[in-house]
């Protein structure tokens, strides 16, 4: 069992790494050769250019301007500058919705913990309870402040119900603000949206096969007959996955193609040459630039058959279709209403926004969806269960005293009192944190498998998929697991009566292992998302390697999104484990609380500067988060319960039983209030946004902008789709007004020794959903300039 000097050693470990990484954050982003690195973001958006013009050939790599070394922590004010409205246009609601789970956990947990410690730790430390069992148990002294050394039948146990009760109601009156909150935002962000396809287009799938009639021509009539006052268009869904292969191998030509041009006009005199066998590395000599332009050559020739074959060929065209309307309500009473009188027939749905729809899902059979999801829920449950072992394995790593009662050979190495507190107080969450490094990409393949149309549910079920896992294996498997091992010698030497009591002391002291795994992932963790090592490494290596063009250098660059799938549920559990000990061990809960606001502050200046979200949902995955918060505080509920039933606490205990219900009523209460702001559209605000599009914007062609909104952008162009590839939203899901939109002139800097600065393209009106690039004003927060040198 870890002792205080252990978690000692572990915290200023985490704190000398967290340290360390925030220093170099801090030195390395203001270096010209690291900007693209730690500002893509900026450069995604056109309002930043690159420092690297300099006369000086050193300062292209190196800051010489030594004035920003002596205020090179100004990005910590300036990342708290910007005001959340302005995130939701920089960043979009996702963003803005994902910092405010952080803030909810510290006002949930801030006051809590207050309170705990002026209540529950001087309770728990007069206890007295494991000064008797010091002998038979294996325990440290933040288990002499934990409910465990509570004498049994004590009536202190009424403040730990006590405790309980006003936690709950702390945090489903927070719960219930926040989703108020987060539902509004969510309304107004939707009634300010400028015109977007995915407010007129409905996802149809199941579409019936009609003898004699093409899938097109099937939906055509459908939707003329029972629609004929809003059907607008429609765009049938083509199996384009064997050709988007071939595109991308076209892509990889002509990026050689351009290489080897640019090498031409650097040296004309000296025509670029390559030969024929593996790797170039020998036969036959060829002109580089005519050997590219003959394989781009014949692989368009091969690009137009198969391009005819997939307009003309039945078996590539899908049993679904994106239907337009002429308005948002008709949209919204196609998608939320029974189209045939066969209910697994002409299934609707709102159509993802077109950067969100996951293409290669559209081409599954509808048929096979419930076996793919049946097979997959199978196999997740094999997985947890398989995780099991190693997760056992790092519990035996938190208690090396119970693991030398079972193999007593290791005792001489395990002696050594360095070696014990870094296991001990190190390695078990470093461990844990390697195995689920490997776990989202599993899960993430899973959730494709299972055939989710849209980026945003293939990341709101993977996510789910991670929770379960992190509920069982992390947190119920630590402790589970950890007693097993932990306790393994006195259940061996005591009556079987005796069992359920030493499980439930026990269970509290787990709150070690979880301290030093929040040390881990919380603390060193996030200085480690800062400062982005592996980007930085991989960045460099491409940079120099395979760097060749523009095109190649932006994708080297790309940011890619925040990772919902793991930083929400590793999020979550941070939440249930402060829910399961804030009554039980509430020393655990400080440790919770620095990870929450470093975490907030680290996410945002990530948000301001770095990643680039390639969909917009409004905020849908948040009644998922509610949800898991809810589970939480009934798990902790249940697991009190569970606990003050050894500790024959007769007369207190019936009075817990009650929480749980009144939990599950308030979740209800919440479900039905808020929860229909994320699933449905109301009809009465598509027709007031229809009113006044009909008063304000006059829409200029906008049946042939929905038809092409949703065509698989393969079969657009090649600029198109390496754009839809690195997520960037190039405006085309815009439908056009005949008002004219004037553009604001925008100039950025770069960051480092030069002063090179670039002009943004400008950005639209406010009410324009997806901005260029941000207001000059906005830009001043986040985008330094530094003077040559």
């Amino acid at each position: 069992m870890a002792t205080l000097g252990d978690i000692g050693v572990s915290a200023v470990i985490n704190i000398v790494t967290a340290f360390a990484f925030l220093l170099a954050f801090a030195l390395l982003r203001i270096q010209p050769i690291n900007d693209r690195v730690y500002f893509p973001k900026w450069y995604l958006t056109g309002a930043r250019a690159s420092p690297r013009h300099s006369a000086n050939l050193v300062a292209n790599f190196v800051n010489l301007n030594f004035n920003t070394y002596l205020t090179f922590l100004n990005w910590m004010p300036q990342t708290l500058r910007m005001k959340e409205p302005q995130i939701i246009d920089h960043a979009g609601l996702d963003s803005a919705a994902f910092l405010r789970i952080y803030i909810l956990g510290l006002k949930i947990f801030g006051p809590t913990a207050i309170v705990a410690f002026l209540v529950l730790i001087p309770v728990n430390a007069s206890g007295g309870m494991l000064f008797f069992l010091s002998r038979d148990l294996v325990i440290s002294d933040i288990d002499k402040l934990s409910i465990s050394n509570v004498q049994p039948k004590s009536p202190k146990f009424f403040a730990h119900i006590f405790m309980m009760y006003l936690f709950t109601f702390w945090a489903c009156y927070m719960l219930y603000k926040e989703y108020d909150v987060v539902a509004s935002m969510r309304l107004n962000f939707l009634a300010l949206k400028s015109r977007r396809a995915e407010q007129f287009t409905v996802l149809v799938r199941n579409v019936p096969h009609v003898p004699g009639h093409s899938v097109s021509d099937t939906v055509k009539c459908f939707f003329k007959k029972n629609h004929s006052t809003h059907y607008l268009c429609h765009q049938t869904v083509y199996n384009a996955n064997k050709y988007a292969r071939a595109v991308r191998k076209r892509q990889r030509l002509q990026n050689k193609l351009d290489y080897n041009q640019l090498k031409l006009e650097r040296h004309p005199y000296t025509r670029p040459t390559r030969k024929t066998g593996l790797l170039g590395l020998w036969g036959e000599k060829l002109d580089s630039i005519e050997h590219y332009q003959q394989k781009i050559k014949e692989l368009d020739e091969k690009l137009t058959v198969e391009h005819q074959k997939i307009l003309k060929d039945p078996k590539r065209i899908m049993s679904a279709a994106f239907v337009s309307f002429n308005s948002r309500w008709g949209a919204a009473v196609c998608a939320q209403t029974q189209q045939s009188k066969n209910p697994i027939l002409w299934l609707t749905d709102w159509a993802p926004e077109p950067r969100d729809v996951y293409w290669k899902n559209l081409s599954i059979p509808f048929i096979s969806l419930s076996i793919r999801k049946l097979v997959i829920s199978l196999a997740v449950f094999a997985l947890v269960f398989f995780y099991i072992i190693p997760i056992a394995f790092v519990q035996s790593l938190a208690n090396l005293e119970g693991l030398e009662r079972v193999v007593p050979f290791l005792r001489p190495i395990l002696e050594w009192s360095f070696i014990k507190s870094f296991l001990q107080g190190f390695l078990p969450g470093l461990a844990l944190k390697v195995f689920l490094w490997l776990l989202p990409g599993i899960l993430m393949t899973m959730s494709k498998i299972e055939g989710h149309v849209a980026f945003s549910v293939l990341e709101r079920s993977t996510a789910a998929k991670y929770y379960f896992f992190m509920l069982v294996n992390v947190f119920l498997g630590s402790i589970v697991a950890g007693t097993a091992i932990q306790q393994l010698h006195s259940f061996l030497h005591q009556s079987p009566t005796q069992i359920p009591r030493t499980i439930g002391v026990s269970i509290p002291m787990k709150a070690t292992f979880f301290i030093t795994y929040i040390m881990v992932d919380g603390w060193a963790g996030m200085a480690g998302e800062i400062l982005r090592l592996k980007p930085l490494i991989m960045f460099h290596l491409k940079n120099t390697l395979m760097v060749k063009t523009e095109r190649d250098r932006l994708k080297a660059m790309n940011p890619k999104s925040i990772d919902f799938p793991e930083a929400i549920p590793s999020l979550q559990l941070y939440f249930l484990m402060g829910a399961v000990y804030a009554v039980v061990t509430p020393i655990l809960l400080p440790f919770i609380l620095i990870f929450f606001a470093f975490a907030y502050f680290v996410y945002r200046h990530q948000v301001i500067n770095v990643y680039n979200q390639r969909y917009e949902s409004s905020a849908a995955f948040w009644p998922h988060v509610h949800h898991r918060i809810i589970a939480s505080l009934l798990i902790s509920q249940l697991l009190l319960l569970g606990l003050l039933s050894t500790k024959k606490a007769a007369n207190s205990t019936p009075l817990l039983v009650v929480l749980p219900i009144l939990t599950v009523t308030f979740h209800k209460f919440c479900k039905s209030r808020f929860e229909p702001a994320f699933r449905k559209y109301p009809l009465e605000e598509a027709v007031e946004k229809d009113t006044q599009d009909e008063v304000s914007e006059a829409v200029n062609d906008m049946k042939a902008y929905l038809c092409e909104a949703y065509l698989h952008p393969v079969l657009r162009s090649i600029e198109e789709f390496e754009l839809f590839e690195l997520g960037v939203d190039n405006n085309r899901a815009h439908i056009p007004s005949q008002v004219a939109t004037e553009l604001e002139p925008v100039s950025g800097s770069g960051s480092g020794s030069g002063s090179g600065s670039g002009s943004g393209s400008g950005s639209h009106s406010p009410r324009e959903e997806h901005k260029v690039a941000p207001k000059r004003q906005d830009l001043e927060v986040v985008v330094e300039q530094h003077d040559k040198t």
